[in-house]
């Protein structure tokens, strides 16, 4: 029984330690949301920081509405890939454990 819970418990310290180095690899990427064929772009980080947003030219001065639209597509873009690499980065650290389906880190 004490074998046992050991090496639970050093699953569990090595699990932790993966979790945070995942943690800071999230925050440092970047990735790219757009829309309207790429004519607006936002630059995000892991963290859904947006560091970026990019305008086409062409759109400036257009229908304002529209642009506020693309904006608000480029930036959901981004955050859908920024939980997708999330999701893909968490099933590295966590294959093979027993984890209930749907089971959510706090991060």
């Amino acid at each position: 029984m004490k074998n046992a819970l050991a090496g639970i418990m050093q699953q569990a310290q090595k699990m932790q330690d993966n979790f945070k180095k995942v943690q800071e690899e999230l925050a440092a990427m970047e990735v790219q949301g757009e829309a309207g064929g790429g004519l607006v772009t936002i630059v995000m980080t892991g963290k859904r920081e947006v560091r970026k947003v990019s305008i086409d030219p062409s759109l400036v001065g257009d229908d304002k509405d529209m642009l506020e639209d693309l904006v608000a597509a480029a930036i959901n873009d981004a955050v859908h890939k920024v939980g997708k690499m999330k999701k893909d980065k968490m099933a590295d650290v966590t294959a093979g454990m027993p984890l209930p389906p749907g089971f959510q880190m706090p991060f």
